[in-house]
């Protein structure tokens, strides 16, 4: 099977894959080339593969969609980090949504900053009777 995990800004994997394991609502679940078609909405989770090598590999998802079409397996994640062993990805993890958790700070400091600005000049109309 050819895996292939795309984030928005990058494709994170493409690779071919001898089994892929990975966490829906209703549990986890595994794939080999045969499986039939499907979809399926992934959550927050691991998601594993056994690379052609015979090497499993490991990724964390932040949710996603799961497609299966012949044998094409596309990912596509908001967000996902990978790692060679689950002991270094969950410190991967915690570093990455660490900055993850301060850019969004950041960002949402700077929305707040531009609704202040827009509330105040939409006063400052209103005051000098342009409303």
């Amino acid at each position: 099977m050819r895996l292939k995990v795309l984030l928005p800004s990058q494709i994170l994997i493409d690779e071919e894959a001898l089994k892929i394991s990975a966490e829906a609502e209703n549990g986890s679940f595994a794939m080999l080339p045969r499986h039939i078609d499907f979809v399926a909405a992934l959550v927050p989770g691991l998601l594993s593969f056994i690379d052609k090598e015979g090497e499993e590999q490991f990724l964390a998802v932040n949710e996603g969609i799961l497609v299966k079409c012949g044998s094409e397996v596309l990912v596509s994640s908001r967000d996902a980090v990978i790692g060679p062993d689950l002991g270094e990805l969950r410190r991967t993890v915690e570093q990455h949504f660490t900055e993850f958790d301060e850019h969004e700070k950041v960002a949402r400091a700077a929305v707040a900053r531009l609704e202040a600005d827009l509330v105040r000049r939409f006063m400052e109309l209103e005051q000098a009777g342009h409303v």
